[in-house]
């Protein structure tokens, strides 16, 4: 079937950032749909090996999580905690999982990944401690430019995210970013991977749909 002059675009946008990442050391590929993107994940994972993951609309819209939770892997799932206490020594326990799957709040066109975050634990996976991150992004979430990728995570995404929680900040009450100080605010942490270190330890998988927010 012809592919839409839209799809066409994303197709040469995601092999372009694909190189792009690669120049910087990350690991990267571009695959046009959901399905192939979630078994090439599945290809980079070792049965038996422990998987965590941050709370990533984008693994559940490709089906990964599905796939890891029917799989023969050892799962750090913080959801199956009885309490607080215990939700939080799991998101701990996640930092040295074999392989951490997240996705990224906004990915620049020259290569460069930008996230922000509440309590930093899916930050602090990404920057040190899993073997292996697997980054999975939708084109929607490709910016122009460094600074637009910054206002995307900032302005876009976080107002967004925080409509998903039972959180109280200005940004879900108007949906625009408020720079608040709140200690609730999902922008505690702000972090912008520009290069990959060690190289090949991130791995980045864009899909050539709409994920996450």
């Amino acid at each position: 079937m012809e592919k839409t002059p839209e799809q066409d675009r994303y197709d040469k946008l995601g092999e372009t950032v694909a190189k792009a990442l690669q120049k910087r050391h990350f690991e990267a590929w571009y695959f046009d749909n959901k399905e192939d993107a979630a078994e090439k994940a599945l290809s980079l994972i070792d049965e038996g090996s422990s998987i965590s993951w941050g709370g990533s609309n984008s693994i559940v819209e490709v089906g990964l999580k599905d796939k890891i939770q029917n799989g023969k892997y050892k799962l750090i799932d913080r959801d199956l905690a009885k309490s607080p206490a215990e939700r939080v020594e799991i998101m701990r326990q996640a930092l040295l999982a074999d392989t951490f799957l997240m996705s990224a709040n906004a990915v620049s066109e020259d290569g460069q990944l930008f996230n922000v975050d509440g309590n930093g634990n899916r930050v602090a996976a990404l920057m040190y401690g899993p073997k292996q991150v697997i980054v999975i992004v939708g084109v929607n979430k490709i910016a122009p430019s460094p600074e637009d990728a910054l206002v995307r995570a900032r302005k876009v995404a976080a107002p967004t995210n925080a409509n998903r929680f039972d959180i109280k900040t200005p940004c879900k009450v108007t949906g625009a970013c408020g720079d608040c100080a709140t200690t609730e605010s999902v922008c505690a942490q702000i972090v912008h991977t520009r290069l990959c270190r060690p190289a090949g330890r991130i791995k980045v998988i864009i899909v050539g749909e709409k994920l996450g927010y």
